[in-house]
């Protein structure tokens, strides 16, 4: 494999792979971003093929990364120093490979029959968990509100392990808008509504889910078909937002897939 050697940080190739790692307006931009591990970069090049470039650091790499820049060994590459590695990748023991690649652009389908709404989720670990959650329960389209955190974030790819390579998720979502144009009911997940488990959910469906902190606004709440709670022990406030969105997508699985 040849390779570019950088080691100076004013060097325009590491500040703009500094700028992808650290910035969504970056990413949206160039509509790149940067993947960590070889199990993200495998799954990416499974559907969409070699990735624009890789990055690598100085020293040895784990045996899978090595084994990996053998295969793409006609794709150019960088080669950093070890800090200057760390400083792009989200883990603190990284596998010793990243990839540049173009963000994918998956179209959702003209009548989604499974969607799962977010609104104003920070937390990018939180974010890639509920998709990768949404993956494997089926959904097939996610809608993310503007005020969610950016789903092609390295941390964001990190927790969904590969899902956002097989989801049409839509960003910037006007939720009460597309709450009102689904064909099916919407269930805003709330403290107070009626008990998941009394729900049919085997027609179209969808469920919105809110901030980690603050819930869900009023006027979403409003705009739904029907509010939504999950029965819990008494002695518990509430259940984590990633939590939360888990139990109820996989109710409606197990509901559309008896035997």
């Amino acid at each position: 494999m040849t390779f570019k050697h950088i080691t100076s940080r004013d060097n325009p190739i590491f500040k703009q792979l500094k700028r992808l790692a650290d910035s969504a307006r970056e990413r949206s931009k160039e509509n790149k971003t940067l993947l960590d591990g070889v199990h993200l970069i495998e799954s990416y090049m499974q559907t969409f093929g070699e990735p624009l470039s890789l990055v690598i650091p100085e020293g040895k790499s784990s045996a899978e990364a090595t084994a990996l820049m053998q295969q793409l060994e006609h794709v150019s590459a960088v080669m950093l120093p070890t800090l200057m590695f760390t400083e792009l990748t989200p883990v603190a023991s990284s596998t010793g490979i990243l990839a540049v690649i173009e963000i994918p652009q998956i179209a959702p389908p003209d009548k989604p029959q499974f969607a799962l709404m977010l609104e104003n989720i920070q937390d990018p670990g939180n974010l890639g968990s509920m998709l990768r959650t949404a993956l494997g329960a089926g959904v097939d389209t996610v809608y993310c509100s503007k005020g969610c955190t950016d789903v092609w974030s390295p941390k964001a790819l990190r927790g969904g392990q590969g899902a956002q390579f097989h989801l049409a998720v839509v960003e910037s979502a006007d939720l009460p808008q597309t709450m009102q144009d689904f064909p099916g009911n919407v269930f805003a997940t709330t403290l107070d509504g009626d008990s998941l488990y009394t729900l049919d959910l085997t027609s179209p469906t969808a469920f919105v889910i809110g901030n980690e902190g603050a819930g869900l606004q009023a006027e979403t709440v409003a705009a739904a078909t029907r509010k939504v709670s999950i029965p819990t022990d008494v002695r518990l406030e509430s259940l984590n937002a990633a939590t939360a969105a888990a139990i109820c997508m996989f109710e409606r699985r197990r509901q559309t897939h008896k035997k």
